[in-house]
């Protein structure tokens, strides 16, 4: 019985949620009295995951540095088998959700994702889920031999354990791609909305995409990432990668501050998970309110630019 734990990288480095799940899995093998691992592709730091107990890392560079489901579940697969995996943690990503359930598939393991906590019971193995859009939660069973779960991003929290963490480079098998790369745009120096601890977003309240300075300004204060509703990158005020929202990419952040969004259905189950919701908007009666932690009922173009100079003012008392 082991388990391994899944440490994504983009840019040779690992993600923000690879500190997560490797804190996750962790806590779980000391629940089941086993050791957690950890296996991670083009991670020139992966040494890092030692800050979270991770005491061996195995790391290969043959597999292609664009995400393939297909190839990175071989690879996997292959070691899981060699080690005799029992449990696989991963994160809740868009590409953790394509990878899983093809290495279910492969070990017959049972898979459930956007899971929020340690396991209730290890006898069945009963986990704690998200569903209906974050309304609930829903206590599964695995029955599987091999179980794998999806930690949903920024619910179980990373936990520092500091540990000496040995690397050890593995030459992974069946890694010809069938797929293409045509070309890959990448912005630099900007927070994701993957992995930002606060997102900024804007609506159709912003009246065009002229005055969208409201929504940089406020983010490049607040270090977080830019996102937008539907409408916006529909209309082409933004590109459709800052669509978030159930049909867009799902927010699950510490921060969300919505602006100008009166909060369709849609959008409200994409980032109802974030931790706190902040509504800027002149309507009273917007459903957004009805969802927020906190709300402003005022003009965005004289309450967001008032923020950001306060924010400002704050930060550069240090």
């Amino acid at each position: 019985m082991s388990v391994l734990i899944i440490a994504e990288s983009e840019n040779n480095t690992l993600k923000r949620n690879a500190a997560e799940v490797a804190s996750y899995g962790v806590a779980l093998a000391a629940k089941l009295n086993t050791y957690c691992a950890a296996i991670a592709f083009h991670a020139t730091n992966a040494t890092d995951l030692g800050q979270y107990g991770i005491t061996k890392v195995t790391h290969s560079t043959n597999v292609p540095e664009s995400f393939d489901s297909n190839v990175y579940a071989n690879a996997i697969f292959a070691y899981a088998l060699r080690n005799k995996v029992t449990h696989i943690i991963l994160s809740s990503s868009a590409n953790a959700k394509f990878l899983a359930p093809l290495l279910a598939a492969k070990l017959e393991a049972g898979y459930v994702p956007n899971v929020v906590a340690l396991p209730k019971e290890l006898s069945p193995l009963t986990v704690k889920r998200t569903a209906f859009t974050n309304k609930a939660f829903t206590h599964t069973q695995l029955l599987t031999a091999c179980n794998i779960i999806g930690v949903g991003n920024n619910t179980f929290g990373v936990i520092e354990n500091a540990v000496d963490c040995t690397v050890e480079e593995m030459d992974a098998e069946n890694v010809t791609s069938n797929l293409e790369q045509v070309s890959i745009e990448k912005v630099v120096g900007k927070a994701t909305i993957a992995d930002a601890d606060v997102v900024v977003s804007g609506g159709r309240g912003l009246k065009g995409p002229e005055n969208w300075h409201l929504i940089e300004d406020l983010a490049e204060v607040l270090e977080a990432a830019m996102a937008c509703s539907k409408p916006v990158s529909d209309m082409g005020w933004r590109s459709h990668d800052e669509h978030v929202g159930q049909t867009g990419k799902p927010v699950s952040t510490n921060l969300y501050i919505a602006i100008g969004i009166s909060g369709a259905i849609q959008h409200l189950a994409g980032v109802n998970s974030s931790k706190v919701k902040v509504v800027i908007n002149n309507d009273p009666e917007a459903p957004f309110f009805k969802a927020a932690d906190y709300g402003v009922v005022g003009d965005a173009f004289e309450v967001v630019p008032e923020l950001t100079k306060k924010l400002k003012a704050f930060k550069a008392l240090g």
